[in-house]
């Protein structure tokens, strides 16, 4: 909700900044036989209830040895089973609310036998605070957030200070936080949060190349195609 909004409601501005975090919005969507099949059938297998009790990430995986990494609103799930397709050396936590991404993304990993990769179904902010230990991740994802109407939500924008300073409390030194958004103001808002935070540095002089790891999507191609961008942001736990 932006300040006009705000004003129409008669929040303050002090009221507005208090309003909590969230990774997700609320909306209606369609499920496929297919993605109604995989949450009835695979949730049970690679769902990790949320709980309000921190998770052992090693016995979840059942290895101590791989890096893990959060998947923060993986969406319709292409990118994310497609990464941990293509590193089966890491173990992948994704965290999405929306139903029929769940239901795309656990189709894929029965499709794909996919075997280091678990999802969550609920709020990323809730699960970071609640189910993740301090000082256990070696990598966090957040691709395309934030689906809102460009002009408005200014309060309700993920990358905020706050939930940078949580990030950082859970992604162990040396490990990296990779934002990748098509929407250029929201590129410029996330590089100026992420380099007030003093326990991140910036891997690239502003934005970062497109690393070979995080694939193409049908719709990103589309928009390049017509000449739009796409901007990635990386930064690293000192």
């Amino acid at each position: 909700m932006d300040q006009e909004a705000a004003d129409k409601e008669n929040i303050s501005k002090e009221e507005l900044a208090k309003r909590p975090i969230r990774s997700f919005v609320l909306r209606q969507g369609r499920l496929t036989h297919g993605q109604q099949r995989a949450l009835d059938e695979l949730m049970p297998v690679f769902g990790v209830p949320y709980a309000p009790a921190l998770i052992d990430l090693n016995a979840l995986f059942g290895r101590d040895t791989s890096l893990k990494v959060l998947e923060i609103g993986f969406g319709m799930g292409d990118s994310t089973a497609k990464i941990a397709q293509t590193q089966p050396e890491r173990d992948f936590l994704g965290v999405e609310v929306h139903a029929p991404g769940v239901g795309s993304l656990l189709k894929q990993i029965g499709e794909l036998e996919l075997k280091n990769l678990r999802i969550v179904q609920h709020d990323a902010v809730e699960v970071l605070k609640h189910m993740i230990p301090d000082a256990s991740l070696d990598g966090v994802h957040i691709f395309f957030p934030d689906p809102w109407h460009k002009k408005r939500h200014h309060k309700r924008r993920l990358i905020q200070a706050e939930f940078v300073k949580l990030l950082c409390s859970k992604l162990k030194a040396g490990a990296y936080l990779h934002v990748a958004t098509d929407w250029q103001e929201y590129a410029e808002w996330v590089l100026d949060v992420l380099q007030q935070e003093p326990l991140l540095e910036n891997t690239a002089q502003d934005y970062a190349p497109k690393p070979d790891y995080r694939p193409l999507t049908k719709f990103e191609n589309r928009g390049i195609k017509l000449g739009h961008g796409v901007w990635d942001i990386i930064f690293r736990r000192k």
